[in-house]
């Protein structure tokens, strides 16, 4: 081991930034990993946040996509499921993982259970519960390991598109990036200021091939767009 230089810090690989390491590089490892990038436009979004807040409902935007992306999946089932064994296990009930940064920096992606059969309030009040529970660090086992897609979330950030890393062995992982208003071309060809988001998502190539993975990241963008329609 290389003795510590003067005024650095070492910090070895224990607990859970060990697990994580290891669950990464596994990752990294085992699966064909390709990520996909794509933009929509959430001024949809924003104003069906605004009128259900005026209506006293505590709802975010991350609750929102995750809603919208719920709903899509529903019609792209290839993308919930699994890698295991040399086969595809594709589930029915989207078990929903939520990455989640702790205190100290770690990341846990734990799973809302059956979000599919949730509604759009039912699922932000699980988000909340799921984030209070994790930070106390009374998160289950089955919750840890039994999500089915996963989605990450830095859209407090500058960030606008990333890289996410597969949870194993769930077949997709969603990256939601910032917002950012900027100039966009309208249905009509009109060009005007929108808040556009940034989604990035990270695919197992052995499960689903690119250009499916393409038409579900379109599909989901499509959705956030028409946000009001697919909330109602």
């Amino acid at each position: 081991m290389t003795a510590p230089v003067s005024g650095e810090t070492i910090i070895p690989f224990r607990g859970v930034r060990r697990m994580i390491a290891e669950t990464m590089h596994r990752s990294l490892a085992e699966a064909a990993q390709l990520t996909h990038h794509a933009e929509c436009d959430v001024s949809n979004l924003l104003a069906v946040k605004e009128a259900l807040a005026k209506r006293g409902a505590d709802v975010s935007v991350e609750d929102l996509v995750i809603f919208c992306t719920i709903r899509t999946l529903a019609r792209h089932p290839m993308m919930n499921g699994l890698v295991e064994q040399n086969q595809i296990r594709l589930l029915r009930s989207v078990h929903l993982g939520i990455a989640i940064a702790l205190s100290d920096d770690t990341l846990v992606a734990p799973a809302i259970f059956d979000a599919d059969r949730k509604t759009l309030e039912d699922l932000a009040n699980a988000r909340k519960a799921l984030i209070a529970r994790a930070r106390a660090g009374k998160l289950t086992v089955a919750e840890m390991t039994g999500g089915t897609f996963t989605v990450s979330n830095l859209g407090s950030s500058r960030v606008r598109f990333f890289t996410p890393i597969l949870n194993p062995p769930q077949i997709a992982i969603l990256g939601v990036g910032g917002i950012e208003r900027r100039p966009w071309v309208s249905p009509e060809g009109t060009i005007e200021p929108r808040p556009i988001l940034g989604l990035s998502l990270t695919f197992d190539h052995r499960a689903v091939d690119g250009f499916p993975a393409a038409r579900f990241l379109t599909d989901l963008c499509r959705s956030i767009d028409a946000c009001g329609t697919e909330v109602h």
